[in-house]
């Protein structure tokens, strides 16, 4: 296959939202610029915006889909002449535009003798607004007059500083044991890959102030007490993350006197008392839809390190793609690694004709969990199994019955895309997987996903309905096999909960959980994992996605409970509703503000908060092809997450916090244009 990218070609996009009584509709405009006629193609474009398979399709006929793919074969023997448009107007979609990265965001025609042809395209536009499109993140001037003279995030437990010093020109750390010493140099490698030129760490030969660190007995062990006397700086911890935590609030201590000197001061007396208030302080990033190289990886865990955040949830499967090196399978990155045009993966959400992905090597997984290791953060892989497998069997096909017919459709759009719980060979092959999966991730935690499995999964399957027979009998198996072909249409609005594919769902997740606890493995899950509460609570938790609500009711039934609520935590929802805002919205929309004060364990009785390991924010990929667009839904909601998780809720202030917020580091530093 070729690719070629002519000037002659543009791709326009509109979206018509229903006005005075008038259907929704969704306008693509291929123009030709060039002087010579076009003929035998078709249009390619993906997402994340999905063409319903029963919707009206004018001006084409859609010849190939797949979720957020779409192929529109043009009328027969149409010739697309020099100075001529094709308009093709969709009038159903699996659900309507809200804003402008919810349109195409690439198309290419693909030609009868195998080849493309890039389009230029551009975003979405909206026949109802005319607004900038908003991309970069949000910016946040540091006042005048802040509120706090020191500039901290989170803000510490205990703040009592006085009086000013000139600012150091750096600080050396010095180490009275192994702990300190291994803190001391996390924290340079720390600031060397944040700040490199500024210095905030340097030898006594050029000016540094020594930091001592030393060994304290009654410490937690993220707990630190910072001190200012003089020309003494000192740092009390037990534990090297203590240490680490205290040297991160002199860094920003620093960084804000230098940046701000006329606002914020360096302490010359006094001290900081500090512990975090939750144990389990998150972010999630989705690779699947979206790949991000190792070097981002590294960038973002020294951000989440910045904020005294403590975990990574490193997303690794999903039906889009499989990231993570396994010998055991090379197929998986061979096939499901990698989209493109004839490819087993189609381009989708933005991915070029070309072949184009990636997946992390082994040795690459190590390097970035020593580093978090270092800086604190502690990696949870996950593996979605066994919904949300599309490429996975793409590149295993074993893990289907080969005797399966029909189909059933997942939320997003993906057919027959759970690998089978009544296999053997099911069982076989994930065990393999999370063996080499867990010599890979020392910390022994492995999240199996367990989400969003659609109702009518292996309906059509022989095998699982003889299964489901056993388990459950007759009546139950032939309900479910008159699920044959049901389509999920919305996030969550199919209730599998008690039905045969939750069975079967349940019994997977049973013996995968058992054999995950053999290995001295916690097991984590999506919410959907309680379905049969078939999981031992004692090794496992969950991620609860919908609301504080549900939270509360799996924490009462006694999980471990992670909260991170779509309509405030995930953070590839909008900021806003408007058209302009990047994102989705298919949760609601949350801004900085609205997430600093959102109380995730709101309404919880004290026995359910006791089964509270903590929060996280949750970053799916889809709207986020433009990496402007990553910094815009990601800062500094991030910031604000991180303060709900490290700060006692009397000492928190939105005043405080948004004079402080635009000190914080972005992944790939792009502001507001």
């Amino acid at each position: 296959m070729s690719t070629s990218r002519p000037k002659a070609l543009r791709l326009e996009t509109l979206w018509n939202p229903p006005a005075d009584g008038k259907e929704f509709s969704y306008v693509l405009r291929l123009k030709n610029l060039g002087t010579e006629p076009l003929s035998n193609f078709s249009l390619c474009v993906s997402g994340p915006g999905r063409v319903d398979p029963a919707g009206r399709v004018e001006g084409a006929t859609v010849s190939q889909r797949l979720s957020n793919f779409t192929e529109f074969q043009p009328p027969a023997n149409f010739v697309l002449g020099a100075g001529e448009t094709w308009t093709i107007s969709v009038y159903a979609l699996s659900w309507q535009f809200r804003h402008w990265t919810d349109g195409a965001t690439s198309g290419y025609l693909a030609l009868s003798d195998g080849s493309t042809i890039v389009l230029t395209i551009e975003p979405t536009r909206s026949s109802v607004s005319n607004a900038p499109l908003k991309r970069g993140a949000e910016i946040y001037p540091v006042p005048v007059n802040a509120p706090v003279q020191v500039s901290i995030i989170p803000w510490p437990n205990h703040v009592a500083v006085t009086a000013r010093r000139p600012l150091p020109a750096g600080f050396a750390p010095q180490a009275q044991n192994a702990e300190g010493e291994a803190a001391a140099r996390s924290f340079a490698a720390l600031v060397e890959h944040l700040f490199a030129v500024e210095g905030i760490v340097r030898s006594e030969a050029e000016g540094a102030v020594p930091v001592l660190l030393k060994e304290a007995t009654g410490f937690g062990p993220e707990a630190y007490r910072l001190s200012f006397e003089g020309e003494t700086i000192t740092i009390e911890a037990s534990r090297q993350s203590g240490f680490f935590y205290g040297l991160v609030t002199l860094g920003q201590i620093w960084r804000g006197a230098r940046l701000h000197p006329q606002v914020f001061q360096f302490p010359a007396a006094g001290e900081i008392v500090d512990e975090p208030s939750m144990g389990w302080r998150g972010l999630h990033l989705d690779v699947a839809r979206q790949f991000y190289g190792a070097a981002e990886v590294k960038k973002l865990v020294a951000v989440l390190a910045w904020n005294k955040l403590n975990r990574f949830h490193w997303h690794l499967s999903d039906d889009e793609a499989w990231r993570v090196e396994i010998d055991a399978y090379p197929a998986l990155t061979a096939v499901g690694a990698w989209r493109g045009h004839g490819l087993a993966v189609p381009p989708l959400l933005g991915s070029s004709p070309a072949r184009t992905g990636g997946y992390y090597t082994k040795a690459a997984i190590r390097e970035i969990v020593a580093q978090a290791k270092s800086f604190g953060v502690e990696i949870v892989p996950e593996i979605d199994v066994p919904g949300h497998c599309y490429a996975m069997l793409q590149a295993i096909p074993e893990l289907r019955d080969p005797a399966e017919v029909g189909s059933y459709y997942s939320v997003q759009g993906f057919p027959d895309n759970c690998i089978n719980p009544a296999r053997e060979k099911t069982y076989e092959i994930i065990e393999t997987i999370l063996s080499e999966l867990i010599e890979l991730f020392p910390f022994k935690t492995i999240h199996l996903g367990a989400d969003e499995v659609p109702l009518g999964a292996w309906s059509g399957s022989p095998e699982a309905l003889e299964r489901l027979r056993t388990v459950a009998g007759d009546e139950v198996a032939d309900a479910h096999a008159k699920r044959l072909n049901v389509v999920t249409n919305t996030h969550g609005a199919d209730d599998i909960h008690g039905s045969g594919a939750a069975i079967l769902q349940a019994e997977f997740l049973n013996r995968v959980q058992r054999f995950l606890a053999s290995k001295g493995c916690i097991t984590g899950g999506w919410e959907e994992a309680a379905h049969g509460d078939v999981i031992d609570k004692s090794k496992s938790y969950l991620c609860s996605w919908r609301n504080v609500e549900v939270s509360a009711e799996l924490a009462e039934r006694g999980y471990q409970m992670v909260v991170c609520p779509g309509q405030v935590y995930y953070l590839d929802m909008a900021l806003r509703p408007d058209w302009d805002e990047p994102g989705a919205s298919w949760a609601g929309t949350s801004d900085a503000e609205k997430l600093y004060n959102f109380d995730p364990i709101g309404g919880w009785t004290t026995a359910q908060k006791q089964k509270l390991l903590g929060i996280q924010a949750c970053i799916w990929s889809e709207p986020m092809t433009d990496r402007a667009v990553f910094d815009r839904l990601v800062f500094p909601r991030l910031s604000a997450l991180a303060e709900t998780g490290w700060t006692k809720p009397s000492s928190k202030s939105w005043e405080r916090f948004r004079a402080l917020a635009g000190l914080m580091p972005l992944l790939y530093g792009l502001q507001q244009s």
